[in-house]
């Protein structure tokens, strides 16, 4: 099993930054690929970026060139550094960890995180 435990959400303003972490606890040794995902209210929920164990990354179109995510192994945790933010990128934002274990897939969820951006 992994853990994962979040932090670093709040409100701010539109144009502002905020940083979220998320360390990971347990079989971490098993995981392939972080990543955080959000939700905003009504919607379903979509990618945000990930970051493959080779340090390979995926960004969605809406968020590329405006946050970045970042690991320290040291400490299990991963970063996603948002700038430029928006009232769109307002959601609950998790933190995901997948296992991949010949053709399963095992996903890990953090409790998630709420960033809420004012105009």
């Amino acid at each position: 099993q992994v853990q994962l435990v979040e932090s670093g959400g709040g409100l701010v303003q539109a144009g502002g930054s905020l940083r979220l972490s998320c360390q990971a606890s347990g079989s971490i040794f098993s995981i392939n690929t972080r990543g955080w995902y959000r939700q905003a209210p009504g919607k379903q929920r979509e990618l945000v970026v990930t970051i493959t164990n080779g340090g390979t990354t995926n960004y969605a179109s809406s968020v590329k060139g405006r946050f970045t995510i970042s690991r320290d192994n040291a400490k299990n945790t991963v970063y996603l550094q948002m700038n430029s933010l928006s009232p769109e990128d307002t959601a609950v934002y998790y933190c995901n960890a997948v296992r991949v274990s010949g053709t399963r897939r095992y996903d890990y969820w953090g409790q998630g995180t709420q960033v809420t951006v004012s105009s």
